[in-house]
């Protein structure tokens, strides 16, 4: 019997990209088939279209292929995690419905991981990211220096979520219950054997990136708070830093006072004083509360999601799939 790649497609409001991807699917299916004797099962989740886009996948798509639709937007990561509860293929695939994911890069990572036993996971680093030198990239590297100091593992700078995986690799992320989930921390934080690969996108074919500024910044909270301890740790070091210097300028005045009789008026320093530390209080506060925060979401222990439909040609087979739980709260 025929090994079998399920390809994992989370989408968002891509209705104008449906008929694009089906003619991809199609040409992926057969090149699978062709080379690699792998039978092809695609998923799609839908992670709170409103544009009906959805609907089309069954008016274009041939083969073996289910559509999961989410009773609302949970969250690309999610959606994701979706989708893997509902795989049982012998490989992973993970590609967007945008079209910016080609057939070339996709076969490439397929052939790589099917020919070495100990490979566990290829991820696709942009190559076009990597050579930016714009500002926005100057600060996602700051981020990805700041997010693994200390860790022992590394999460890759410029990767996203086109990759295949092995089984083995997928039930080791079922696992992973998170809230506020940050896959590519979870990518990392698994381990096994991971090869990365170099590629270039291929331009949109319709509709808008869904990644607003704000929701990067949200993003990169989130990334934060689930595995990195640094802002806390550095937040830290900063108000030692200013009690460090708050305590020699007061050896200072005293000196002043003692040596020279000269009086330094007190208003203009004290001002300074109240504002540095009632700001450093204020947002040592607030990124207290994001981690507070992601400690209540993972203690109120909700389903990561919630399924409204699935339907496709293999939509009883795959409504079959038992759903994993997520792990139960423990008192201690």
């Amino acid at each position: 019997m025929a090994q079998r790649l399920d390809i994992l497609v989370p989408f968002l409001n891509e209705r104008e990209s449906v008929a694009g991807f089906s003619a991809l699917a199609s040409e992926l299916a057969a090149q699978v088939k062709q080379r690699f004797d792998l039978d092809t099962h695609f998923i799609f989740i839908d992670d709170g279209s409103t544009d009906e886009g959805g609907a089309l996948y069954g008016e274009h798509m041939t083969g073996h292929w289910s559509l999961i639709t989410l009773a609302r937007n949970f969250g690309k990561e999610t959606a994701i995690l979706a989708g893997l509860d509902h795989s049982e293929g012998d490989y992973v695939l993970l590609m967007d419905a945008d079209l910016q994911h080609t057939v070339d890069v996709a076969l490439d990572m397929i052939d790589r991981i099917t020919h070495d036993p100990d490979l566990d996971m290829v991820y696709a680093v942009r190559a076009d990211r990597a050579e930016s030198r714009t500002l926005g990239r100057y600060l996602a590297n700051g981020f990805y220096w700041l997010i693994n100091m200390g860790q022992r593992y590394e999460i890759p700078a410029n990767a996203g979520d086109f990759r295949v995986m092995t089984s083995r690799f997928a039930a080791a992320l079922r696992q992973l219950r998170d809230q506020r989930r940050f896959n590519k921390g979870l990518y990392a934080w698994t381990g096994f054997k991971q090869e990365r690969i170099l590629y270039k996108p291929a331009e949109r074919q319709g509709g808008e990136s869904k990644w607003s500024r704000r929701r990067l910044i949200a993003f990169s909270l989130e990334g934060f708070t689930s595995f990195s301890v640094v802002p806390l740790r550095m937040v830290s070091l900063f108000g030692t830093g200013v009690a460090v210097l708050g305590f020699l300028y007061g050896i200072k005045i005293l000196l002043e006072v003692l040596f020279t009789g000269v009086s330094v008026p007190g208003y203009p320093s004290l001002i300074v004083a109240v504002l540095v530390l009632g700001g450093l209080n204020l947002a040592l506060t607030g990124l207290v509360g994001e981690y507070v925060w992601s400690a209540l979401s993972e203690a109120k222990n909700r389903p990561n999601y919630i399924v409204k439909s699935i339907t496709g040609s293999r939509a009883s087979a795959l409504s079959t799939t038992k759903e994993r739980k997520p792990r139960k709260a423990t008192h201690g």
